[in-house]
C-alpha cells in the first residue's frame, strides 16, 4: 500500500510496468543477481521468491491506484474481522488475476523451469486451520473482484497450526514455521503502529464539564507492527489489502537486566508479547491457553478498531457522528465480538463521546458472522480472566447488559427467566461472558451461512433475540472463489469449459448453466473429454499417494473422498464403518453390485481434542489392515492423507468423484468442501444439513445420493435413542461392531478403541452415528450402481458442475453488500 497520507495529497497513479515474457525474464533475473546474489543455474526456491518479488512489483501499481481511488472523504468502507485466513499459496493465484500465465511460463522457460514447479516452493501460508478460514479467504478475493472498498484485519501468525504426520497411525503435531524463509508477498507498516493495552486498572474522574469518565491505567501495553499483503481482483486492476498485526514488545531488551546476568529475564517482555501472534490456535485446554487465546482477540481488534478511526481521519473526516455512514465491521464467528467493547471504548474513552452517541455508532457498524449450531463452539470467558486482563472493557460489558436487560425487562416483564437466558452475564459456579449474546446486541445485522442453519438459528440458539429483534436476522449462504477452485486448481476442466462458453464464467460463475445441454447423451465427444480430464486429475492424485503415502490408487476406481476438519459431528467414523463393512463383505465373498473404490480421508484433529485424535488413529489402522489383506485384491483402497491443506485440497478436489458430506443434521452450519467438489465434478453423497440442502435444491435428487435423519427427525429421537437397537436389527452393522470388538484392527494395542465404541453404543451419543448407518449404507450402494453406469455418472458429474454457480463467493459477497454493507 502507500503511505497514506501522501497518496491522498499527490493523487499518485502508477503506470502498470511492461506484463512480456521478455520484460518478466529481465525483471526475476534482476531479483535473483542483486536482491539473492544468484548468478547461474538458480534453484527453483529462489526463483520462487525472484518471481514473486516481480509479480508484486506488477501489483503495486494497482495497489496503490486502487486506495487512491478510495481514499476520499465520506466514501464508506468495509472491514472484515477474522482470526484466520486460510490463503494457501498466492504465486499462482496472482499469475491467474493479473493474466500473466503466458508470459510468467515464457519467462522461467528462459530459465529451464516450470511454473507449476517454481510455484510448488511456496509454502502454504499458516494463517488459518480450516472452513472458517479458507471462506475468509474466498471473501477476500470475491471482494477484490467485484471491487468492494473491503480490508480484511487478521494476525501475523509466526507458526500456523501444526503440521501433522503420522506415527504408528497417530496424529503428532509439529510446528509449522511458515515463515522460516521470510514472506515475499507482505510489506510493513511500521508507521501505523498501535500500542494494545492489558491488564492495569480503571480509574473514573469528572471532566471539565462535570461529565464522569473513565481512563485505563497502569497497563502492560503490546505493540501491533501491521504487515499487508495483495489480495488482487481477477483481471480488473483492484487490489484489496489484508493487513496482518504482529505483536512486539514496547521493551525489547532490558539491558540492566542482562548486564546483571539475568539473560532470561532480559528478554522476557519481548517473549511475552510475542507470543500473541505466535501460534495459530494454542491449546485452550489450559488456562494459559485460554488466556493467550483471549489475548489473541483483544489484540486483533483493538488494533483493527484504532486502525479503521485512523485510517477514517487520514481520508479527511472528521465529524465522529458521522463514522458510522462510513464503516461497516464484519465479525467472523465470534472470535472478533469484543470489538463491540473496544469500539465503544474507544470511542468514550479516547473520543470524549457520551454512551448514547457512542452506543449508536456501534450498533450501526457492527455486524456479525455465526458459523456454529454447537452450542460449546460459542465462545465464553470466565469474568475472572476478563477482569485481569481486560478491566475497563469488563465494565463497558457490564454496562452494555445492564442497559440490554432493561429493554428485555420492559419487553418482558416480570420474566426472570427470559432476562436470565439473555443476558450477556451467565450466572454460576463460575461466572462467564457470552461472548455471541455480546455480538448480537451489539451489532445490526446477525446472519447464518447456510439457509437451515439460519433457520436453526432463529428457531433455536438465538431464539429470544429473534423474539426482540426479528429484522435483525439474516441468511447469507456461503461460497468458493471460482478462480481459485476451477481456474487454477482444475485447469483442464478449466480450459475445457472455456472451449464450450468462453471464459466469462471464471468472473461469473452463473454462467456455468449454459453447460447443461451438454450432459444429455448426444454429446458423446463432449462426455469423453470430460472423462478423460477427470482421470488426468485422478492420476495426478495417485502419483501423489503413492510417493506420501505408499499405497496404490487405481484411477479405474471411483474415488470417495472426505477431507475436513476432525470432528465428531463431521462423522468421520461413519464413513470408517462403511469401509468396516464393505471389507467384511469381500471377505465373505458378496460382492454382487461390487465397484471398486478407493477412500481417502483427511484433515487434523485439534491438539487437545482426545475424540478426534483416536478417530484418526482408528482410520490409518483400518486402512493397514484392508490395504495388506491379499483377499481384497484391489478392490478396497483406504488412506490418511497427512497434514491436510490448501495446496492438497487444490489436487484432491479435481481428483474426486463422490464427495462425502455426512455432518449430523442439524451440525453443520454450511460447508465449503461441499462447493469445492461439486464445481470440480464430483457427486455427493450427504445428510440434509448445511449447505447440502441447497447444493441438493440446485443440482436436483437424481443427481445428489441424500440419506440420514432429518434435523428435526435427530431432534425427536434424541431422547428415546438406542443404538443397541440398531446393532440388533442390522446384520451388517452388527458384523461391524463385532470385528470392532475383536480387535481385528488392533491385534498388538488391545482396548485402544474402546472409547470410541463406548461413544458408537452410547444412548447420549449426540452424534447418533448408528442411527444414519442402514440408510449410509443403502445409498452407497445406489452410488456403486451409478458409477458402473458410465454415461449417467458422466451425466451426474457434468449437471454438478454447471449447477454450482449460486455457490461462487462473488455471489454471496454481493448478497452481504447488498443486504449489510452497502459499499460502492
Amino acid at each position: 500500500m502507500p503511505d497514506e497520507k501522501t497518496a491522498a495529497s499527490r493523487a499518485i497513479v502508477l503506470k502498470p510496468l511492461p506484463r512480456t515474457g521478455a520484460a518478466l525474464t529481465h525483471d526475476v533475473q534482476r531479483y535473483q543477481l542483486y536482491h539473492l546474489g544468484r548468478m547461474r543455474d538458480c534453484p527453483p526456491r529462489y526463483t520462487y521468491k525472484a518471481l514473486a518479488w516481480t509479480l508484486r512489483d506488477h501489483l503495486m501499481s494497482d495497489w496503490m491506484n486502487t486506495y487512491v481511488a478510495r481514499d476520499q472523504p465520506g466514501r464508506r468502507r468495509g472491514y472484515y474481522l477474522s482470526l484466520e485466513f486460510l490463503i494457501g499459496r498466492s504465486l499462482a493465484n496472482h499469475v491467474l488475476n493479473l493474466g500473466l500465465d503466458e508470459a510468467s511460463r515464457e519467462a522461467l522457460h528462459r530459465f529451464g523451469q516450470t511454473l507449476e514447479e517454481v510455484a510448488e516452493q511456496e509454502t502454504d501460508a499458516g494463517l488459518g486451520n480450516g472452513g472458517l478460514g479458507r471462506l475468509a479467504a474466498c471473501f477476500m478475493d470475491s471482494c477484490a473482484t467485484l471491487d468492494l472498498p473491503v480490508m480484511g484485519y487478521g494476525l501475523h501468525y509466526q507458526y500456523g497450526m501444526f503440521h501433522q504426520r503420522i506415527e504408528n497411525g497417530y496424529q503428532v503435531e509439529d510446528p509449522d514455521h511458515w515463515l522460516r524463509d521470510g514472506n515475499p508477498w507482505e510489506v510493513e507498516r511500521a508507521e501505523f503502529t498501535c500500542r494494545v493495552p492489558f491488564g492495569g486498572r480503571t480509574e473514573h474522574y469528572h471532566d471539565k464539564a462535570g461529565i464522569h469518565r473513565a481512563r485505563w491505567v497502569d497497563t502492560s501495553d503490546v505493540l501491533a507492527v501491521p504487515y499487508d499483503m495483495p489480495i488482487s481482483g481477477y483481471r480488473n486492476h483492484a487490489v484489496n489489502t489484508l493487513r496482518l498485526w504482529k505483536s512486539v514488545s514496547t521493551d525489547v531488551f532490558n539491558l540492566e537486566e542482562f548486564n546483571a546476568g539475568s539473560y532470561s529475564e532480559a528478554v522476557q517482555a519481548a517473549n511475552q508479547a510475542e507470543y500473541i501472534s505466535m501460534v495459530l490456535y494454542p491449546n485452550d485446554s489450559s488456562e494459559n491457553g485460554k488466556e493467550l487465546r483471549l489475548r489473541q482477540q483483544y489484540f486483533l481488534v483493538s488494533a483493527s478498531m484504532q486502525d479503521a478511526l485512523r485510517q477514517w481521519r487520514a481520508a479527511g473526516n472528521s465529524d465522529l457522528t458521522k463514522f458510522a455512514e462510513h464503516n461497516v465491521f464484519q465479525m467472523n464467528d465470534t472470535h472478533p465480538s469484543v470489538a463491540v467493547a473496544e469500539l465503544m471504548r474507544l470511542l468514550l474513552d479516547q473520543e470524549g463521546m457520551r454512551w448514547d452517541a457512542a452506543w449508536a455508532i456501534t450498533t450501526q457498524c457492527m455486524a456479525y458472522t455465526n458459523h456454529t449450531l454447537l452450542p460449546e463452539a460459542l465462545e465464553r470467558w470466565p469474568v475472572a480472566l476478563f477482569e485481569r486482563l481486560l478491566p475497563r472493557l469488563l465494565e463497558i460489558v457490564y454496562e452494555i447488559n445492564a442497559r440490554f436487560l432493561r429493554e428485555v425487562s420492559v419487553a418482558w416483564p416480570g420474566d426472570i427467566d427470559r432476562r436470565r437466558r439473555m443476558s450477556i452475564i451467565e450466572e454460576g459456579p463460575v461466572r462467564q461472558i457470552r461472548m455471541a449474546w455480546l455480538a448480537i446486541v451489539g451489532s445490526f445485522s446477525v446472519n447464518g451461512v447456510a439457509a437451515l442453519h439460519s433457520r436453526l438459528l432463529r428457531e433455536g440458539l438465538f431464539r429470544d433475540f429473534v423474539d426482540l429483534w426479528p429484522d435483525k436476522f439474516n441468511n447469507k449462504t456461503n461460497g468458493v472463489t471460482p478462480r481459485r477452485w476451477v481456474a487454477h486448481a482444475n485447469p483442464g476442466l478449466s480450459a475445457l469449459i472455456s472451449e464450450q462458453i468462453g471464459e466469462d464464467w471464471i468472473a461469473d460463475l452463473s454462467q456455468l448453466e449454459r453447460l447443461k445441454p451438454l450432459a444429455e447423451a448426444s454429446h458423446a465427444a463432449f462426455h469423453a473429454e470430460w472423462r478423460a480430464v477427470k482421470r488426468a486429475n485422478k492420476e495426478r492424485l495417485a502419483e501423489i499417494i503413492k510417493a506420501r503415502c505408499g499405497v496404490e490408487f487405481n484411477p479405474d476406481a471411483l474415488f470417495d473422498v472426505q477431507v475436513k476438519r476432525i470432528h465428531e459431528y463431521k462423522r468421520q467414523l461413519l464413513n470408517v464403518l462403511h469401509v468396516i463393512h464393505l471389507y467384511n463383505r469381500i471377505n465373505h465373498g458378496r460382492l454382487d453390485g461390487w465397484a471398486d473404490r478407493c477412500v481417502l480421508i483427511g484433515g487434523k484433529a485439534a491438539p487437545g481434542y482426545a475424540m478426534a485424535k483416536r478417530i484418526i488413529k482408528l482410520i490409518n489402522s483400518v486402512a493397514d489392515v484392508v490395504n495388506s489383506d491379499p483377499d481384497v485384491d484391489g478392490r478396497l483402497k483406504m488412506v490418511f492423507a497427512p497434514n491436510y491443506r490448501v495446496s492438497s485440497m487444490e489436487v484432491i478436489a479435481p481428483a474426486t468423484d463422490l464427495s462425502e458430506q455426512i455432518s449430523t443434521a442439524g451440525k453443520e452450519a454450511s460447508g465449503t468442501g461441499n462447493m469445492k467438489f461439486m464445481m470440480n465434478g464430483a457427486i455427493t453423497i450427504g445428510t440434509y444439513d448445511g449447505a447440502n440442502i441447497e447444493i441438493l435444491d440446485a443440482v436436483g435428487k437424481d443427481n445428489f445420493f441424500l440419506f440420514g435423519l432429518h434435523a428435526e427427525k435427530i431432534e425427536a429421537l434424541r431422547p428415546h435413542y438406542q443404538p443397541l437397537s440398531y446393532v440388533e436389527n442390522d446384520p451388517d452393522l452388527r458384523e461391524v461392531i463385532d470385528l470392532l470388538k475383536s480387535g481385528h484392527f488392533n491385534l498388538y494395542e488391545p482396548g485402544i478403541f474402546d472409547m470410541i465404541l463406548d461413544s458408537l453404543l452410547s444412548p447420549h451419543d449426540p452424534w447418533m452415528v448408528l442411527a444414519d448407518f442402514r440408510s449410509y449404507v443403502d445409498a452407497q450402494e445406489r452410488v456403486a450402481q451409478a458409477w458402473q453406469d458410465e454415461a449417467r455418472w458422466t451425466r451426474m458429474s457434468i449437471l454438478n458442475t454447471a449447477s454450482s454457480g449460486f455457490f461462487s463467493t462473488d455471489r454471496t459477497m454481493q448478497e452481504y453488500n447488498a443486504g449489510i454493507w452497502k459499499l460502492k
